[in-house]
């Protein structure tokens, strides 16, 4: 079986972790729309200290033949649109405000590892989020736009807006034929059909953490004091796609105010339902 192309393998290598993530009854909340702002800015935090770091070490490697056919940073890096959402949510000073919970530097330090030590495994880290997110990202931005009332503009939702794909579905497929093309022995392939699993277990266990920290009402071992308003990045500048109505935006206050969870249980299930729709709606296009 391991003749089958690496694309082909690691999808099949994924599969248990990913009907995991996909049969979780707690998917359902999120496809009924069921996510509160407070879960939606803990998620894009966290992706930030992980795409920071991944994309530190792509560009380490970016020479690398064990990953330069596979480098697309116009195409697909995802750090910049995620700090264009964390200002748009937590405002000017959000590098001071999110939280980074043990799990995530966790998944951060194992990147940092592999793109240092072991840079033929970077390949499984960068399949495993960015054709992900490519594939359900579409789903995922029009399910968090009508729940949490957000900007048709597309404020808050950059992480989910790959500018650089014109085509996703011919993207993906050149994307996979690049990956296939890389030249790698059998023990090798292994080893990266292997972190590729181990890429999946992380980003479960980031999900994890954020339930507990949600559960708990804390952030960074302090009481959360969820915004029901959304703060623009910058109120000296109109917004980079026109302006929103006055109109639009007091729904959006208004809605975000009326839909936080009143209890930690709720809290709990709420982020859960996001949380593993992320991954599972993802991958599963892959």
């Amino acid at each position: 079986s391991m003749s089958k192309d690496l694309s082909e393998l690691m999808k099949e290598a994924t599969k248990e972790v990913h009907e995991q993530a996909e049969n979780t009854p707690f998917m359902k909340n999120f496809q009924k729309g069921q996510v509160s702002l407070h879960e939606f800015k803990l998620v894009t935090a966290s992706l930030y200290f992980i795409y920071s770091a991944l994309e530190e070490e792509i560009e380490r490697n970016k020479d690398n033949p064990v990953y330069a056919p596979v480098y697309f940073p116009v195409e697909l890096h995802r750090k910049a649109a995620l700090e264009e959402d964390l200002e748009y949510f937590y405002g000017s000073n959000w590098k001071e405000e999110i939280p980074c919970p043990e799990a995530t530097q966790k998944y951060v330090e194992r990147l940092h590892y592999v793109g240092k030590n072991h840079p033929e495994l970077l390949v499984a880290h960068a399949y495993t989020r960015y054709l992900g997110d490519l594939s359900g990202g579409q789903v995922l931005k029009k399910i968090a736009q009508k729940a949490l009332q957000l900007p048709s503009t597309g404020e808050g939702l950059a992480f989910f807006t790959f500018d650089g794909v014109s085509n996703a579905t011919k993207f993906k497929q050149l994307y996979r034929s690049r990956m296939n093309a890389l030249e790698m022995d059998l023990a090798t392939k292994k080893r990266v059909l292997e972190e590729a699993k181990k890429a999946f277990l992380l980003n479960i266990q980031v999900f994890e953490a954020l339930q507990k920290l949600v559960s708990k009402g804390q952030e960074n071992d302090h009481p959360v004091q969820p915004k029901a308003e959304l703060r623009p990045r910058n109120t000296n500048k109109s917004y980079e796609h026109g302006p929103v109505p006055g109109k639009e935006s007091e729904r959006t206050n208004r809605r975000h105010t009326d839909m936080m969870p009143t209890t930690p249980l709720v809290r709990w299930i709420l982020a859960l339902g996001f949380l593993a729709m992320t991954v599972a709606v993802g991958l599963f296009a892959m």
